[in-house]
């Protein structure tokens, strides 16, 4: 009876000693990094604190084509789908109601409710404007202009926000003619702004349309 006790005792310790081998010494957290218990789900923070992101190996948008994307809906209307501007222009990109007719949009209401229609011709519309700007694109793409180095993803950021004609003007006079739109904004700080974004899968497209 006595070595059974002994042999079970044994047993616990021995068990106990493997354990605790498994345990980190010491349980390290980064305060920034916090989860909040809410209608059980968790939410993940990020940190607001640049340093914390040093070598981080999190992907981040960077020059890919959804960084582009939602950098020239923020600062067209930052980011909101039923948004209306003082000329009339619509939604997250801010579209002119004839620019939507071009790739067969006719309905303003529904296209103000629907996200998903708002970027599917977003897309739309740079594959039909990479068309009708392929040779720009093909003659000026790594050229120095104004002190700007040239780039697809600028060159269709700038048709966006002027049209393709003021585009093909800017290019014909070498960037000396400045075009801006109602509220000052030029073609030559879209160039800038958005330029050497990733836009390669865009298919030049001189019938895209979203329907």
């Amino acid at each position: 009876m006595i070595k059974k006790w002994y042999y079970c005792a044994s047993l616990i310790v021995v068990v106990a000693f493997l354990s605790s081998g498994f345990k980190p010494s010491k349980l390290e957290s980064t305060p920034w990094f916090l989860i909040h218990e809410a209608d059980d789900s968790s939410y993940l923070l990020p940190s607001l604190n640049v340093d914390d992101y040093t070598n981080s190996e999190i992907p981040y948008t960077g020059t890919f084509f959804i960084g582009y994307k939602e950098a020239i809906g923020f600062k067209e209307s930052q980011g909101k789908y039923k948004k209306i501007n003082s000329l009339g222009y619509l939604g997250k990109y801010q579209f002119g109601i004839e620019t939507l007719k071009t790739i067969g949009i006719h309905n303003r209401n529904a296209f103000l409710n629907s996200p998903r229609m708002q970027e599917k011709a977003f897309i739309a519309l740079l594959s039909k404007n990479k068309w009708e700007l392929r040779d720009v694109i093909e003659k000026y793409e790594g050229a120095v202009i104004n002190g700007i180095r040239i780039t697809e993803s600028g060159i269709l950021a700038a048709a966006h926000l002027g049209g393709v004609g003021s585009v093909k003007k800017y290019f014909r006079y070498k960037g000396k003619r400045y075009f801006k739109d109602a509220y000052g904004t030029s073609l030559r700080s879209y160039l800038k702004k958005f330029g050497g974004y990733d836009t390669s899968f865009i298919i030049a497209d001189s019938s895209a349309s979203v329907i």
